[in-house]
């Protein structure tokens, strides 16, 4: 795509060059790959010829100077713009449109389904392409978050009179002011408002780094024979500590901790960040395995200088509040480290936007239940291990949020559960306070309807950003929050009076202690004054108007661009740069065309009401004085050229004109009366006439001149409120987090009304495991109701101190009969658990757990060489190490992929680690029915003393028909046969396969 000339409905194209502007047609762009300078110049010289040496060196350097490119300044600027970040790709903005150059243009405008046209130069062609400005977000969707590309944002800037000497006469210079990288969105559009959008910074020493070096990169080794020496090789040392920091420039939330390497692709997978940012240091380390494991892993790793060290309590310039001395005197080195990194690479991308992040959170000195990778997959936590989409996870089955924060929230609470029962209680409190008492729910569920996403709408104010619609969205959810209180308030005081109705009382007692202590976290004083500057402010109306009035002009520029891509390019060119519908096309059809026709018609639309300020009422008023004189002009004009039809009107190209039309056109005299000023004729048609007026090119003046002052004052308004908003960045971001604490605590009751959740007792007490009777998976239950079918409940006794109940719990039974379902059944009720939401059972009592291990499902990596048993024991030997006596470890069919005799005796040799050494709570099911002797024979089982119960599941089978149905209830006791045949026949094997499966059987079992 080629420039368009924004204004002039030409069906040409400018051109810029380096110092003029030439018109051509479409047709004069040269098509096809441009060659390179250098195979220009390398043509050049293979054809100059000589007599002698010297003459032929004097000629080829001539050559080649005379071929060095000469591009015109745009595209200079661009070039070197390229150069510098070479990484990114680069948009300019030129007029109304954003173009690429170069390689650009080839690489990437067929992925945006734009045209690679050649511009003209005086050194060669270019080849380039573009879209009008207001797509922007489109295309950068597309770059940023669908090709996981940087993108370089150069915008115009107006030269002052001494940079348009130095450049020239150029009237714009062009600079890089915004590097948009996936981890680094503020408010773009297509920003997931579901999830938070982390960018994490990862530090590691320069003598830890080497330390992870071992010779060659592994991945092109010829020297690693076994497995042993590839897992040796591609997993850094277990001791090495790294410094992580971690933020959301969406939200401003800040977070550092440290971990060990060997639990980091755990810590990667619980914060789901967007991009990576390592010291570039280690970017020409190819050998490094830490770098190595990262980009394998297909995470996207960006690189940025070290920088200077600079102590924690100096980010306070980028910090809403300094931090406090606990957290300054418990940052460790490798934290602080990862800090500077993190906030250097920010910076950069930023170029210059002011930024106010709130204080870092040190993540060691919060109480949450670990979760590692594995598990996170396995158990469907956010997305399902299939397919890897939202719908059927965990998640999608218990999200009933109204606003995006509590989204993020739930989110952030489902990935690290917390292991403070203080913490838990609190939520639950505050579930069973809104399940209970269901008017005080319906009442705050419409209030946080509506209310906007604060934490994003303040966090863009803190940027530089923001416009007046976030300041009306800002008030309105201010508003909200106030009425939210008082019913809150309300609440609370007919709770302790003991009016509350009839069957509005939970079964068990509570009190509004946790009602209490949200409201206490608002702050209300501050914002509220804030928000009546708001409303008093905004004229909403006008600014209504204004978008409607964009919405015409991008309708033109839309019906401009169409118009020159279908008459000189193909209509395939303009479906490709043109959007499918244009939303706006009904507002469109009536009214004003143009923002400059709608004042030229004096009914301006402002964004700031007349009464925002003095100065704006005084600039009204004056504005409505000389209104009333354009009326009275325009009067006594129609009668002294005897032209009813004559009207003062303001156009681009010709300025304050007298426009007549139809036969008051025909009718003006030839020369005006004696003594009267003689209009000048600037435009004619057959039907009207323009006329240039010097009373009518005065007042217009005037006129323009008024409103160019109404509009920097309301500048000047709106940045006073911009830095209002600013100055109440603490309490407006504290109350957005009570808002999302009780959206998740109104969904959490929601979810529990509408299937019959209960609240589940949760004990800090080592001898307390899982007591839960009829336990249910929550995203099962869905599945099937949806289907019209019920969910068989299990119990589930692990891990109690009373002697009756094992520690762990050996299941056997049928193929499809239910293991796999009861096992993750029952570390979903734990996650949901101590994430405060009630459980799907019908009593639930669980020890708190610090740590969640699973080993389910299959997987391999053959990238590393690894098989799918390969991948299974290091999963394996993960829970084997880390597993603590409060921890919950669920593994299925560990062993399989081998001869049954290995996998009989490394799965009986795991589950006697996890009983007698690991002492967790366990669940392990197993097709190996010879593990079951094995456990009896070692005396492990619950009859003989031991840790160990023993459960099954079965079928029912009509002897007569072969008609069977899977018995999902659990029972005490050992089933010795799998049925794999019946689920073989279920599966649709022919039936030649399963006589021959059946008589092999036979034989086997006699």
């Amino acid at each position: 795509m080629v420039l368009l000339a924004a204004t002039a409905p030409r069906t040409t194209t400018q051109v810029r060059g380096k110092k003029t502007k030439t018109t051509i047609s479409f047709e004069d762009l040269p098509q096809g790959p441009i060659p390179s300078p250098t195979e220009e110049l390398e043509e050049a010289a293979t054809t100059t010829t000589g007599a002698n040496d010297t003459d032929e060196k004097s000629k080829k350097n001539t050559k080649a100077k005379k071929a060095e490119p000469e591009y015109p300044t745009v595209i200079q600027q661009a070039r070197r713009n390229m150069d510098k970040l070479s990484n990114c790709i680069l948009l300019t903005r030129v007029g109304g449109f954003y173009e690429m150059y170069f390689e650009h243009a080839d690489d990437y405008a067929p992925l945006l389904n734009l045209k690679v046209a050649q511009k003209k130069t005086n050194a060669r062609p270019v080849s380039m392409a573009g879209f009008p400005f207001f797509q922007l977000d489109r295309f950068l969707k597309t770059l940023v978050q669908d090709l996981n590309r940087s993108v370089a944002i150069a915008e115009e800037f107006p030269n002052d009179p001494s940079a348009k000497v130095k450049s020239g006469g150029l009237m714009h210079d062009r600079r890089v002011t915004r590097v948009i990288t996936p981890g680094t969105l503020i408010d773009e559009n297509f920003i997931d408002p579901y999830t938070s959008n982390y960018v994490l910074s990862i530090y590691i020493s320069e003598s830890d780094a080497g330390a992870t070096v071992e010779g060659e990169d592994p991945s092109h080794s010829n020297a690693l024979e076994n497995e042993e020496d590839i897992v040796s090789a591609l997993l850094p040392p277990p001791e090495l500590t790294l410094g992580l920091a971690w933020l959301d420039l969406s939200t401003g939330q800040f977070y550092v901790q440290t971990c060990l390497s060997s639990s980091l692709s755990s810590v990667i997978s619980r914060i789901t960040p967007r991009e990576l940012v390592l010291d570039k240091a280690l970017e020409s380390d190819a050998g490094n395995r830490l770098v190595s494991l990262l980009t394998e892993d297909r995470q996207l790793v960006a690189y940025s200088p070290k920088g200077d060290r600079v102590e924690p309590s100096d980010w306070t310039s980028v910090l809403e509040t300094p931090i406090s001395e606990s957290v300054l005197e418990s940052l460790s080195s490798a934290e602080v480290e990862a800090g500077n990194l993190l906030l250097n690479y920010v910076k950069d991308r930023l170029r210059g936007l002011s930024m106010k992040l709130q204080p870092p959170v040190r993540y060691q000195d919060m109480q949450i239940m670990a979760i590692d990778k594995s598990s996170m997959r396995a158990l469907e936590i956010k997305q399902t291990m299939r397919d890897g989409v939202f719908r059927g996870s965990l998640l999608h089955a218990i999200r009933r949020t109204v606003t995006k924060g509590g989204a993020r929230l739930l989110n952030e609470w489902l990935s690290a559960p917390s292991t403070s029962l203080n913490a838990i209680s609190g939520r639950q409190d505050l579930v069973e306070i809104f399940l209970y008492v269901d008017d005080l729910r319906q009442t705050v569920l419409q209030l946080l309807k509506r209310c906007h996403d604060s934490q994003r709408l303040v966090q863009k104010f803190a940027l530089g950003r923001g416009d007046p619609d976030d300041l009306l969205s800002l008030a309105s959810t201010i508003y909200a929050t106030e009425e939210m209180c008082i019913a809150l308030k309300n609440a609370v005081s007919t709770m302790e009076s003991g009016s509350v109705g009839a069957g509005e009382l939970s079964p068990s007692s509570f009190s509004p202690t946790c009602i209490n202590i949200l409201v206490t976290k608002i702050r209300l004083t501050g914002p509220l004054q804030l928000a009546r500057r708001i409303r008093d402010a905004i004229d909403q109306e006008g600014l209504e108007t204004q978008h409607q009035l964009q919405d015409r002009e991008t309708g033109a520029m839309l019906a401009l661009a169409e118009e020159v891509v279908t008459t000189q390019g193909s209509g395939e060119d303009a479906a490709a740069v043109l959007p499918k519908k244009d939303p706006s096309k009904k507002k469109r059809q009536s009214g004003a065309a143009s923002i400059r026709e709608y004042y030229a018609s004096d009914t301006e639309a402002w964004m700031m009401r007349p009464d925002a300020s003095a100065a704006l009422s005084r600039l009204h008023s004056k504005l409505r004085e000389l209104a009333g004189e354009k009326m009275a002009l325009e009067e006594s004009l129609r009668k002294r050229f005897s032209a009813p039809t004559l009207t003062l009107k303001w156009t681009p190209m010709l300025g304050h004109i007298c426009h007549v039309k139809g036969k008051d056109a025909k009718a003006l005299p030839a020369t005006p009366p004696p003594g009267e000023e003689v209009p000048i004729v600037v435009s004619s048609s057959r039907s009207t006439r323009s006329l240039h007026v010097s009373e009518w090119t005065t007042l217009g003046n005037r006129l323009d001149q008024v409103r160019i002052r109404i509009r920097a004052e309301e500048n000047r308004v709106f940045s006073s409120l911009r830095q209002a908003v600013i100055r109440n960045l603490v309490p407006l971001r504290r109350n957005a987090a009570v808002l999302e604490e009780m959206d998740v605590a109104v969904g959490f009751a929601g979810l529990a009304e509408e299937q019959g959740l209960v609240r589940p007792i949760l004990r800090n007490d080592p001898l307390v495991g899982h007591n839960i009777v009829g336990g249910r998976h929550p995203t099962v239950e869905k599945g099937l109701s949806e289907q019209g079918r019920s969910f068989v409940g299990n119990d589930c006794f692990v891990g109690s101190g009373s002697g009756q109940h094992g520690r762990s719990w050996l299941i056997t039974g049928p193929n499809m009969a239910g293991k796999s379902t009861f096992l993750r059944q029952n570390a979903l009720i734990t996650i949901l658990a101590q994430v405060g939401c009630f459980v799907p059972a019908d009593f639930a009592e669980i020890g708190i757990v610090d740590a969640m291990f699973s080993r389910m499902g299959s997987a391999d990596s053959l990238y590393h060489g690894q098989s799918t048993f390969m991948v299974e024991m290091m999963e394996t030997a993960a829970i084997l190490r880390n597993a603590t006596p409060r921890s919950f470890v669920i593994m299925d069919e560990v062993g399989r992929g081998t001869q049954p005799e290995d996998g009989t005796a490394i799965a009986f040799a795991c589950l006697h680690h996890l009983t007698t050494v690991n002492k967790c709570r366990s669940l392990f099911a197993t097709h190996f029915h010879k593990i079951t002797d094995l456990v009896c024979d070692a005396g492990l089982d619950v009859p003989t003393g031991g840790p160990v119960d023993m459960y099954c599941t079965d079928i029912e089978e009509n002897e007569e028909t072969g008609d069977f149905v899977y018995i999902h209830r659990l029972r005490k006791g050992i089933n010795r046969r799998s049925h794999a045949l019946k689920v073989a026949q279920v599966a649709g094997i022919p039936k030649a396969v399963l006589a021959t499966a059946s008589k092999i059987m036979a034989d086997v079992c006699n």
